[in-house]
């Protein structure tokens, strides 16, 4: 069958710069996947008339689907929709709807006076579609031109999000046929992207032509996607999960989770599933792994709170660390960390505790030890282990590959 691929346009000179991270596109790539649209190219382009006129010149070539976002808003550096009027031979007239609902918004919801700059997001190319947007001012748009969908939606996040889910998302297979895209994820540790390849070479020799096998390492952690894609659904997931399963059994000393979630997610279900609570003392984190239990709901159900002993006259007055302890072996060591843990988990009354200590960088290392050692406890009734690990990268991927590896030897406690 022939596909019909997407290529999704974002615009904005604060994209370029790194002021902005586009996150846009990487949700609109997983909602059109979910709705069997592969997405052929993701580009970022600046507010530059010539630049943008160039993008939708060359992404006609090679996809169906044309989504944009950005560019919609009131302010004179946002070109976007005068170019797509040009681009597709309109003229800019006063859409009704859309003025009754910027009014509104102004009149009765912000109670603010209306700009004339405001009323002109009701301006829209005569030659489009008008796509409602419930969440602000500016309507996302959509034209047709050789067979081609060109989809124009608005750069803030929560209204390009609201008009995907709402409008274009059940739009699109009315419009275009689709394929069946499956995917099939294990989330492995304690094992590197190379030995791991090596490892399940003959498995991935042994796959068909409609399945792609990709690695994805992140924060000393290795996923496996499986992704399959064709006409007859129930075949193809079939197969992929026939194939699925002997991967899975081809890593299960590694394996963490034959889901698609991250490890802060893997913690929370067990420790939910097994009633039980946790505590951390975090020193060189800074409450990091805190912040990843806590940034999902219903974190109250397991996590019970956090020190963060970052000046030693914490470790020794709150947590107990001795401070003949801190003086001889140091705040960095297996000594510490484990007084950490089962005073944190004794302060708080949980089932399980975490503890971290290290050296994060760039600076404060020795040769002894150096920048990225760092010490991770877990301490349950009747037993505490600690383990050093030697990151040795920049500060900000030591804190997250602390955090990692502190939550997955959590998991491997709980879980033998």
């Amino acid at each position: 069958m022939d596909i019909n691929y997407a290529s999704i346009i974002t615009i904005g000179d604060e994209l370029l710069i790194g002021q902005v991270i586009d996150t846009n596109s990487a949700w609109m790539a997983q909602e059109l996947n979910k709705i069997g649209i592969p997405v052929k190219h993701r580009l970022a382009v600046g507010d530059t008339w010539d630049d943008i006129w160039y993008a939708l010149d060359e992404e006609c070539k090679h996809a169906s689907i044309i989504l944009i976002t950005g560019g919609l808003g009131p302010t004179s550096d946002d070109i976007t929709k005068p170019l797509l009027c040009n681009y597709f031979g309109g003229r800019m007239v006063v859409d009704e709807e859309t003025l009754a609902h910027v009014k509104n918004i102004f009149t009765n919801i912000l109670k603010r006076p209306i700009l004339d700059v405001n009323l002109k997001q009701a301006e829209v190319p005569d030659v489009c579609t008008v796509l409602k947007n419930e969440k602000g001012t500016a309507p996302g748009m959509l034209f047709k031109k050789n067979g081609k969908v060109f989809i124009s939606l608005p750069g803030v996040p929560h209204e390009m999000k609201w008009i995907m889910t709402h409008v274009v998302l059940p739009l699109l297979p009315t419009l275009f046929k689709t394929t069946n895209i499956v995917h099939r994820t294990l989330l492995t540790a304690g094992i590197g992207e190379s030995y791991l390849a090596d490892l399940v070479k003959a498995e991935e020799a042994a796959l068909p032509p409609f399945i792609k096998l990709a690695y994805l390492p992140n924060s000393g952690m290795v996923r496996l996607r499986l992704t399959a894609s064709g006409e007859d659904k129930d075949l193809l997931t079939k197969e992929l999960d026939t194939h699925f399963q002997a991967f899975k059994e081809r890593v299960k000393e590694f394996l963490v989770i034959d889901e698609d979630l991250p490890i802060e997610v893997v913690v929370a279900e067990i420790l939910k599933e097994k009633k039980a609570t946790l505590a951390t003392a975090e020193s060189c984190t800074g409450g990091y792994i805190a912040h990843l239990l806590t940034s999902m709901p219903g974190a109250s159900a397991y996590f019970k709170g956090t020190v963060v002993s970052y000046d030693n006259s914490i470790k020794t007055k709150v947590l107990q660390v001795p401070e003949r302890i801190l003086e001889t072996v140091g705040a960095v060591s297996e000594e510490t960390v484990k007084i950490m843990a089962e005073s944190v988990r004794e302060i708080m009354d949980t089932d399980y505790s975490i503890a971290v200590s290290g050296i994060m960088g760039p600076d404060g290392g020795t040769k002894e030890k150096p920048v990225g050692m760092v010490w991770i406890a877990i301490a349950k009734k009747g037993e505490t282990i600690a383990k050093r690990f030697d990151f040795r990268y920049t500060r900000d991927r030591n804190i997250q590959l602390t955090g990692i590896n502190a939550l997955n030897m959590l998991r491997i406690t709980i879980c033998g």
